[in-house]
């Protein structure tokens, strides 16, 4: 078993990027840039993923749509922004996906030391239940795809995963881990560790397989380290009421993996605080933090470990709509000051989405910030799905699924 001795938390190394036009005139709190617009043809589509930086400043990201694959129909790419000198970006699809080997495309890439990307998908496969893929740049910026990982192998009478929603994460010695939303004993998904192995293939290691029960059932967030090598996830249905749970993996001598229930959220009627569908982040204090997309808006919460290795939940913020839409918020970001920022699909002035920042207080209550809100009237995109990365100066970046030119675009918050 590998990866497991050091901290295993992948940090991206992030530079000060240049600007591109300033969409003006949507009163917000904050500037946006919008520094590409997809056209939904060649160059991608729909993006619903956020992006990784590389060290010298190019942005990585994928999109749902477009690209050249699946006879012209376009089954997603993998794209690379590069900040031009004179300012503006230029967009260079890495990859176009294509079915038999991969395609769905939901979440975005991670990146090695080498420079690899690697992704999952959720169709496509030797079984066409999803696939782990790596992109490996070659002489001339030809990029090739290997598939790693093919679901839905039958393992012990079960399939060994099956539909990737999530991203994966890294450790330092190259192993990747993540989720499936089905397969495992109980068909009910997996958390799974991928081990690279002498001459290029890659083996499968179940960590764990969800019941449906007290344990949670259909992860469809990714993985979080902490620094003693433990895992941290959420699946979005499940636990003590079916409202979904926050889960800890825990590694022991011999390689195998356990789980504790940090958290189970209850489903009521109104005002639900449940259904965590993303990723879970921790601050140098242990605290693990999420969003709940609940019944008709959602919440962020927070839990506290305690001295008697119990867990302590509380919400620290309620979103709003004006129009009853339903906010839909993305996974969090922290930075050094603990001040949490992500996204909302819908919500804000225009009910077209946001981004917001919440601040804590010293008497323990959050602030929210409307850092900017999305009209889909204008040009600047709209329908944020996923969550932010910071650049080396504080500024923001992600992605819209819609607006723009037609299909999306990848923005700056000048924060």
């Amino acid at each position: 078993m590998q990866g497991k001795k050091s901290s295993l938390r992948l940090t991206a190394v992030l530079a000060i990027l240049g600007a591109t036009s300033l969409i003006t005139g949507i009163p917000a709190a904050a500037q946006e840039t919008v520094l590409y617009e997809f056209s939904g043809e060649s160059d991608g589509g729909y993006p619903f993923a956020n992006l990784v930086f590389d060290p010298s400043g190019n942005l990585y990201g994928t999109t749902s749509g477009g690209g050249t694959g699946c006879g012209g129909v376009g089954c997603g790419t993998v794209f690379e922004l590069s900040p031009q000198a004179g300012g503006g970006w230029n967009e260079s699809v890495l990859y176009s996906f294509d079915y038999p080997p991969s395609y769905g495309i939901l979440t975005g890439v991670v990146r090695d030391t080498a420079g690899n990307l690697y992704g999952t998908t959720i169709n496509g496969g030797d079984y066409n239940f999803g696939t782990v893929y790596e992109l490996t740049p070659s002489a001339g910026g030809v990029w090739m795809e290997q598939v790693l990982y093919s679901f839905g192998n039958q393992r012990d009478g079960a399939l060994d995963g099956a539909f990737p929603w999530a991203g994966l994460t890294l450790d330092a010695d190259g192993n990747l881990y993540g989720t499936t939303t089905a397969g495992g004993a109980f068909q009910q998904g997996i958390a799974f560790e991928l081990i690279p192995k002498a001459g290029g293939s890659w083996t499968e290691k179940i960590l764990h397989s969800f019941s449906g029960g007290k344990d949670g059932s259909q992860p469809y967030a990714g993985l979080t380290f902490d620094a003693a090598g433990n895992l941290y996830g959420t699946t979005a249905f499940g636990g003590i009421d079916n409202g979904g749970t926050v889960f800890k993996l825990s590694p022991n001598s011999s390689g195998e993996w356990s789980e504790k229930i940090l958290q189970s959220f209850v489903v009521t009627s109104t005002e639900c605080h449940c259904f965590p569908y993303t990723r879970v982040i921790l601050d140098q204090a242990g605290n693990l933090y999420g969003t709940l997309s609940g019944v008709y808006n959602g919440s962020v919460f927070e839990l506290m470990p305690t001295v008697d290795g119990n867990w302590t939940a509380e919400i620290v913020h309620n979103f709003s709509s004006s129009s009853g839409i339903r906010t839909e918020p993305s996974g969090l970001i922290l930075d050094a000051a603990g001040n949490l920022y992500g996204t909302t699909s819908s919500g804000g002035t225009y009910e077209e989405g946001t981004v917001f920042e919440l601040t804590p207080s010293p008497d323990g209550s959050w602030k929210e910030k409307l850092l900017y809100s999305f009209d889909s009237s204008g040009t600047g995109g709209y329908s944020p799905r996923d969550s932010l990365i910071f650049d080396a100066v504080g500024n923001l970046y992600g992605t819209t699924s819609a607006g723009g030119t037609r299909a999306g675009t990848v923005f700056k918050i000048a924060h």
